[in-house]
């Protein structure tokens, strides 16, 4: 897919045979040359696939209490302790989300024009397919613009962006004020329905019997021609389930606190948008098993066919071949750089192994990490833990005689006494004698994801044990969660806080935590909360040897400096300064 995309876009600069012998002034080609070229236009819509929002790597978790970074010129790290600003701003999805819209609108505005095919049914399918992504790249694209842009305004009102459903030309009015919150939300719902109307819940080959009624309509009585434009050769691109997974995430954004008072969205609904998605793979019984560990499981990444998702994974990127993120945070004996150092306020969220968290009586600060919750040391590399191709031992300890040990070497050593683990593959090698790469992925939505939406809003509006007419609460899948974590099958925290609804909606927000860490939701969780946990100061563990006995002594490691207003991220600087009807969020 990332290389017909880029060939797409390749296309939008090289004109054909004869332009490139005989070009035009300047080589500058018309829109309306797409007309009869469907390549070229379905150009403009790769650019929106080109700049979509999901990074591999864990960047924004670095300004968060779940991690810091040894690189000390890391923006998020500048940012996080104090340099955070209207016109130094690294969350900015201002102007990339902007320019995706731009060239959806552009495609939206031509494609019915185009002649995707000389026979009509077939142009049809064609046009609603990619009309059906192009709604769905806007509302999604919309929603990343909310996260990072929306807020309160001095006057008291909840401002979304700008919306812009047509192309803007040299003569549009650029001057244009923000839409309220409920504005945008509205339009989002919108392209989200539009694209539901025109989309396929899946791409795939069919069979004739399977051919859409609205296409047999049309005389569409051939599945090869279907799929043609919706078959196997385009999975991978947006889809009706991804869009439904998406429609949940706005509606849990909504509901949230930091935004709730200024729009009509309530978590009832967000809770049943996530069981729409969940349904389709039968609930709780469709939890994947080995979902937790998605990044690690090598013979299924292996394995995996073009666009194919596995049971975790409802949306993932390209597939890619390199060892990135092993070099990037492997520990320095292992030839990695230990970017990322999960804390010691992370490795403090882990449970015991009982369920209990670690203020429980079962918890022994002596041997810390002791009948803990299985998932710490898949996502974290502990002392004297292994990491590696070869089970090397990391010795983050203050005894070590190697760079692993805590602020060892200030370039490239753990600052907190703990290195990652999640999203890494330990059959990479990034020594330069053998650079073994191995393939990767990023997951964009993972169905956890989404049960964790479920549960947050089914808790919010029912309480713990209530469905709403579902065949599951948010207590269920809880306990389903945390039993595929590998938490004792009795529970019996989970058990003792299932009629509380406040201490509910802590073990929910925690699991939403471990489960998700490392992948960039934190920080838009604690901003959307708004919760103190995004000014906590980050904390590491300094570990010693004493006659053999391990001697723990946990370390301030980086104060954060976040503002209240900071719970809304900044409209660029730059932006007001060029157009008056802009409003900054309130605090900016």
């Amino acid at each position: 897919m990332k290389n017909i995309f880029r060939f797409l876009v390749l296309l939008l600069v090289i004109t054909s045979c004869d332009d490139v012998f005989e070009p035009a002034l300047e080589n500058i080609r018309d829109l309306d040359v797409m007309y009869k070229e469907p390549v070229y236009a379905q150009g403009l819509l790769a650019n929106a696939y080109i700049l979509l929002p999901y990074s591999s790597n864990p960047t924004s978790e670095v300004a968060t209490d779940n991690a810091v970074t040894n690189d000390i010129s890391n923006d998020y790290l500048s940012m996080a302790t104090g340099s955070w600003s209207s016109d130094n701003n690294p969350t900015s999805q201002w102007d990339t989300r902007q320019n995706a819209i731009q060239y959806i609108n552009l495609f939206l505005a031509n494609t019915d024009e185009v002649l995707y095919s000389k026979n009509e049914a077939i142009n049809t399918m064609f046009n609603d397919r990619l009309k059906g992504e192009s709604y769905a790249l806007r509302a999604l694209h919309t929603y990343y613009l909310l996260m990072a842009h929306g807020g309160w305004s001095e006057d008291g009102r909840l401002l979304g962006v700008t919306i812009r459903t047509e192309p803007e030309t040299v003569e549009s009015d650029f001057n244009m004020p923000r839409n309220t919150f409920q504005e945008c939300l509205d339009q989002v719902f919108d392209d989200i329905d539009q694209a539901l109307e025109l989309l396929p819940l899946d791409y795939g080959d069919i069979s004739d019997a399977e051919i859409p009624e609205k296409y047999k309509a049309l005389g569409v009585t051939n599945a090869g021609d279907y799929n043609r434009a919706n078959g196997d050769h385009i999975k991978g691109r947006i889809s009706g389930r991804i869009v439904e997974a998406v429609r949940a995430q706005v509606a849990l954004l909504a509901a949230s606190p930091a935004y709730s008072a200024g729009n009509d969205v309530n978590y009832e609904e967000a809770a049943q948008f996530a069981a729409q998605v969940l349904d389709r793979i039968n609930g709780i019984a469709g939890i994947d098993m080995n979902g937790g560990t998605w990044y690690a499981n090598a013979s299924e990444i292996d394995n995996l066919g073009a666009g194919v998702v596995p049971a975790e994974i409802i949306w993932r990127s390209p597939i890619e071949t390199n060892n990135n993120l092993e070099t990037d945070n492997f520990p320095p004996s292992i030839y990695g750089n230990g970017r990322i150092n999960p804390t010691q306020n992370l490795v403090d969220a882990f449970p015991m192994s009982n369920g209990y968290p670690i203020s429980h009586n079962s918890y022994d600060p002596e041997f810390p990490y002791q009948n803990r919750d299985p998932r710490l040391e898949k996502y974290v590399v502990i002392n004297e833990s292994v990491q590696g191709p070869n089970d090397s031992q990391i010795i983050t300890g203050t005894y070590g005689d190697n760079n692993d040990g805590i602020n060892k070497d200030n370039g490239w050593s753990t600052r907190t006494g703990y290195y990652l683990r999640k999203l890494l593959r330990k059959d990479c090698n990034p020594d330069p004698t053998y650079n073994t790469e191995q393939k990767h992925y990023t997951a964009r939505i993972r169905y956890t994801e989404l049960f964790l939406i479920y549960a947050e809003a089914a808790n919010e509006a029912w309480g713990p044990t209530g469905t709403g007419g579902n065949a599951y609460s948010a207590y269920d899948v809880i306990k389903a969660i945390r039993q595929r974590a590998g938490i004792d099958e009795e529970d019996l925290y989970l058990e003792s806080i299932k009629g509380d609804k406040d201490q509910m909606r802590e073990l929910i927000r925690n699991e939403r935590r471990l489960e998700l860490c490392f992948e960039n939701h934190r920080f838009w969780d604690l901003r959307r909360w708004k919760v103190s946990d995004l000014n906590e100061t980050a904390l590491g563990m300094q570990i010693g040897d004493v006659d053999g006995t391990k001697v723990y002594t946990p370390v301030e490691v980086e104060i954060r400096n976040y503002k209240p207003h900071m719970y809304y991220g900044p409209i660029p600087y730059r932006e007001l300064q060029k157009w008056s009807a802009l409003v900054q969020n309130a605090g900016w």
